[in-house]
């Protein structure tokens, strides 16, 4: 560390806490320090020089020498106190006790002279028109009783001399004159300056931005007065590092690079960063949550001193654009929305189409086939069986209407729910045995396991036989032949968990961050083996969340899937994750467990089908 760092550090610590945060009074007051120990220093360590030379000192010599080291009790009454008038008057008490102690020795009457001039100036650095004022009156009236004196002949003080009779009054008064000018001349660059800074703040506060000044590193030494009404911050709270603290801090290094690209540039450089806004206090004294604002950062160079670069700045305009950047990202959602929209659309288009044409075009050639004499079968046995086709060709016209008539009231909030309490073992019996018959024919065996006692639960029945039949009977679709479904509950806590698992085709990985979206098949294509429109997971989905569960998805291709809804025993109690539709947890798919033989004890496991 060089001297010049140690001496500012040192001087720095001998300041007054309560002037640190004016930039004038600190130097003002750090001159002052370090004057006034410079030139009692210098004294001091003259003082064995003139032992050497003059032998023992006189009373006098010793009084002056007081005087000279007084200023080390002004600095040290400035260092507590902060009273820089004060300790200036001491510094003025000492040059004209120094003056007076020199003359009334006899010591030579211009050394005594010179003391009383520079005692005006020392209310310069104040600014003080009283101290230049005082000080000038109190050297003149040293000076006509020293005078006064040499003259009556009551001491012999040089000054009653023609000559310097003559010379002391005008100099007392030209210094004074001097002094009171150099104040004056310092009062009208202050206003000056004040005048200037009025402007920028008129300006400022005309464009509703801050406007902050930064050194080369990024630290702020002026803040603009608005702060407080643009972010709810003193001034105080930004000045040094506090503005770089409360950027974001993923934005600091975008903060600290504009700041330089800009003091090496010529240029604007503008960059957008998050900036953490007071926290207003309620009237219980609690501090609401700290938010960020987003603001648009303007930085360009300017000059403190033109001939060196060690005097650029940066200075910056800050702009609020949290509401632009929040209408952005509206537009962005609204963007996204209507892509999503069209996907949808275009699915649905996809799949109801196919859906909905294969069956009508079965009843429409079946019904033709039997309203046409010539073409309707004899048999009766055949025209039986044409009508079942047509029957079953319009019941599934009438499963996909409901599926899509479900999943529309679920999205626009129009769909019920009538909580009454009931028992889930005979419900997943019932579904078992709707199922039964498809999964006969697919080849697929369908078992339940469950304990003998299970809670009753509290919701819309009707909905939950919706679940269960559609899990189900995606399950047994896409198993395979020889394959298994599984379909088991047990109580956990205060909700009950149901869960159908199958060893059937399983779901690719890409593929599971999109279930439950309405329209959404995985591996869809025109060409698909398997049959539905995608609503049925969807439909799962919204009534899961209408009663306050949640749905966890297991599934690996070729490993099978298993899907597990998790409800509450009692849905008409407050659950913070009722929204219309329930979050849809995917993992890979864990080792099976579904076999019979892994059940334990207490489940009654039962084979369907």
């Amino acid at each position: 560390m060089s001297f010049a760092l140690i001496l500012e550090k040192q001087i720095t610590s001998l300041i007054h806490p309560g002037v640190l945060n004016s930039q004038v009074e600190r130097t003002r007051h750090e001159a002052f320090i370090l004057r006034r120990l410079a030139t009692s220093v210098a004294v001091i360590c003259l003082a064995p020089l003139f032992l050497a030379i003059y032998g023992a000192p006189a009373v006098w010599h010793a009084l002056v020498y007081v005087w000279c080291v007084l200023p080390i009790g002004a600095v040290v009454l400035l260092s507590r106190s902060g009273d820089l008038l004060r300790a200036q008057a001491i510094c003025v008490i000492g040059f004209i006790g120094a003056a007076t102690t020199i003359a009334a020795a006899g010591g030579p009457w211009e050394a005594a002279l010179a003391w009383l001039v520079l005692a005006p100036f020392e209310g310069v650095l104040s600014q003080n028109y009283k101290l230049v004022v005082t000080s000038g009156a109190l050297s003149a009236l040293a000076a006509a009783l020293l005078s006064f004196a040499d003259q009556s002949g009551v001491i012999r003080t040089g000054f009653g001399t023609g000559h310097a009779a003559l010379l002391i009054l005008p100099a007392i008064l030209y210094a004074t004159l001097l002094a009171y000018g150099i104040v004056e001349f310092q009062k009208k660059r202050e206003r000056c300056a004040d005048l200037r800074t009025e402007h920028f703040r008129a300006v400022y506060d005309t464009l509703g931005d801050l406007a902050v000044h930064h050194d080369r590193n990024g630290v702020a030494e002026f803040i603009s007065p608005n702060c407080m009404e643009l972010f709810g911050l003193p001034t105080a709270e930004l000045i040094g590092r506090g503005l770089f603290e409360r950027v974001h801090v993923a934005d600091r290094p975008a903060f600290l690079k504009a700041v330089a690209d800009a003091a090496s540039s010529s240029g604007t450089i503008t960059t957008t960063l998050r900036l953490r806004a007071g926290t207003p206090v309620s009237r219980t004294g609690a501090r609401a949550e700290p938010h960020f604002r987003w603001v648009e950062m303007r930085s360009r160079r300017f000059e403190v001193n033109a001939e060196t670069a060690q005097g650029c700045r940066v200075a910056s305009i800050l702009r609020d654009v949290s509401e632009a950047k929040q209408r952005d990202e509206d537009l962005e959602a609204a963007r996204a929305a209507a892509e999503e929209v069209n996907v949808w659309k275009d699915q649905f288009l996809a799949n109801v189409s196919h859906e909905l044409r294969t069956p009508l075009n079965a009843i429409i050639g079946f019904a033709e086939m039997l309203a046409n004499a010539q073409l309707a079968p004899q048999d009766p046995e055949k025209r039986r069986e044409y009508a079942s086709i047509i029957q079953q060709s319009g019941q599934h016209l009438l499963a996909v209407v409901n599926s899509i008539l479900d999943m529309s009231k679920i999205q626009s909030g129009a769909f019920d729910i009538r909580p009454e309490p009931f028992a889930i073992a005979p419900l997943i019996d019932l579904c078992c045995d709707m199922v039964k018959l498809k999964a006969q024919e697919g080849g697929v065996e369908l078992v339940r396991a469950y304990p003998e006692q299970l809670e009753e639960v509290v919701g819309d029945k009707r909905a939950c036989k919706q679940i269960f039949l559609n899990l189900l009977s995606n399950a047994v679709k896409f198993t395979p032949r020889a394959g298994r479904v599984t379909i088991k509950a047990r109580p956990e806590g205060t909700h009950i968990v149901i869960s159908v698992a199958d060893t059937g085709i399983g779901i690719a990985q890409h593929d599971l961050a999109n279930l439950g979206n309405p329209f959404f098949q995985a591996g869809a294509s025109y060409d698909r083996p398997y049959e539905g429109t995608g609503l049925g997971l969807s439909v799962v989905r919204g009534l899961v969340g209408l009663h306050g569960g949640t749905i966890a998805v297991e599934s690996e291709l070729g490993k099978g899937t298993c899907v597990s809804v998790r409800l509450p025993l009692d849905c008409r109690l407050p659950s913070s994750g009722r929204h219309g539709t329930a979050k849809i947890e995917t993992v890979g798919r864990r080792s099976p467990s579904d076999d019979p033989r892994q059940f334990s004890a207490e489940m009654m496991v039962k084979k369907i089908a």
